[in-house]
């Protein structure tokens, strides 16, 4: 769970375009974010498990 501080300055608006920070909107985390769901690969691994992201299916072979 990343600090209440660092998803507030994550909300700002950057002085520069390539300074976004892109955080997940469940936790917060920055890191292995995923642009599409706006998730990050643990709470994408949560919701797909739960079946809350429609269209997603678990992969096996």
């Amino acid at each position: 769970m990343a600090r209440k501080a660092l998803i507030e300055k994550s909300k700002k608006r950057p002085k520069y375009k390539t300074r976004i920070i892109r955080r997940c909107f469940n936790c917060g985390r920055s890191s292995g974010y995923l642009r599409d769901f706006d998730l990050c690969r643990i709470c994408f691994r949560e919701f797909c498990e739960e079946g809350k992201i429609p269209g997603v299916k678990r992969s096996s072979w």
